[in-house]
């Protein structure tokens, strides 16, 4: 289901790369938190190592790739 999603989302393949340098959470985290429109994104940890990408996260620039985030969840 995955595979077909990126598949038929505009630049799924292409930016997935840029994407790559860390938790596919961490990278969603940072996409909500760039948003103007979410007010304090969700988010809980049970391990000190999921606490260190959450606040990761909050320093992740994901530079041209919002673009593409925004794209997608369209």
């Amino acid at each position: 289901m995955a595979e077909a999603a990126r598949r038929t989302r505009p630049g799924g393949d292409r930016h997935q790369g840029r994407l790559r340098n860390g938790p596919r959470s961490k990278g969603a985290l940072a996409w909500l938190i760039a948003r103007p429109s979410i007010t304090a994104p969700i988010a809980s940890a049970t391990k000190f190592s999921q606490l260190e990408e959450l606040i990761a996260a909050t320093r992740l620039d994901l530079g041209q790739s919002i673009k593409m985030l925004d794209a997608a969840s369209a």
